[in-house]
């Protein structure tokens, strides 16, 4: 029934935001209080509403309708460091993701899951970081970041987009995610939604879903004598 997975890049195929920025709140000695205070505003109403349509500075972000570098020079003027001075402007996004490392178990089910044939898609929001690309095309059939296509997640248009690349309708695709209002837009659309909190639970649904295995078969050593101890040297 299912042909095909849409599935998020940070926090998902990688290690949380949460480790990443807190590895970066650490070696910029930013105010961690205060970070989460401005932050935590600006994330709440770019994912759940609350300021009008384009006011809120992600969407442009992520959209690719606002530089980075005004982006990062706003958020700079809004955080502060330990010392009470704002925080270098000048490479604040790539710094804040360079914590992410991938999750090898997720990444190896995307991997079978392409090799059993199913049509595989990348949809990320971006933040003007860089992505790491090699290998990519071992892992997915189509590739959809935000401020390249000039669309964002949670909006409908980006998951049709992406869909289109595929040629797959929503009911035959399962999505994702580890934001949840991501994850409700894409089952309004029709898509089965994932909702990314461990990679063991994400991983275990997927083969409920897809009835295939998508872990490593575990490797084994042949045992070396009659019990599994190591043979002498002849």
């Amino acid at each position: 029934m299912y042909k095909g997975v849409l599935i998020d890049w940070g926090g998902v195929l990688t290690t949380g935001l949460r480790e990443a920025v807190q590895e970066w709140i650490e070696a910029d000695r930013i105010d961690p209080g205060h970070y989460r205070e401005v932050m935590g505003e600006l994330v709440v109403h770019a994912y759940e509403g609350g300021l009008a349509p384009g006011e809120n500075p992600i969407h442009a972000l992520e959209r690719g309708e606002l530089p980075v570098a005004e982006f990062e020079r706003r958020l700079a003027t809004r955080l502060r460091t330990l010392d009470g001075e704002p925080p270098e402007a000048d490479g604040l996004l790539e710094r804040m993701f360079t914590g992410f490392r991938p999750v090898e178990e997720m990444n190896e089910m995307l991997r079978l899951a392409r090799a059993a044939g199913l049509s595989t898609c990348l949809l990320s929001n971006s933040w003007g970081n860089s992505y790491p690309r090699d290998g990519w095309d071992v892992l997915f059939d189509a590739v959809v970041i935000s401020g390249e296509v000039g669309m964002r997640k949670p909006e409908e248009r980006i998951f049709r987009h992406a869909l289109g690349l595929i040629a797959l309708d929503p009911a035959q695709c399962v999505f994702i995610d580890d934001i949840e209002a991501n994850i409700l837009a894409a089952r309004t659309l029709g898509l089965v939604g994932i909702h990314h909190l461990d990679p063991g639970a994400t991983i275990a649904e997927m083969e409920r879903l897809f009835g295939l295995p998508f872990r490593a078969a575990p490797v084994t050593r042949p045992a070396d004598g009659p019990s599994g101890a190591l043979r002498p040297p002849p």
